[in-house]
């Protein structure tokens, strides 16, 4: 069985909780292509709102 590196998911965790200001557990909670979607819509908000 293939795991998820443990340092990739504290930095997406981190990135999550602090644009979104969401809970540990919730951010967990969702499944990789979830969170990894959740991601790329904050970056593009962040890139769009940043002017780039």
């Amino acid at each position: 069985m293939l795991t998820y590196a443990a340092d990739r998911l504290w930095e997406e965790a981190a990135y999550v909780a602090y644009y979104l200001h969401w809970p540990l557990d919730s951010i967990l909670d969702l499944e990789h292509p979830v969170r990894q979607q959740v991601i790329e819509e904050i970056g593009r908000i962040h890139r769009a709102q940043a002017g780039d």
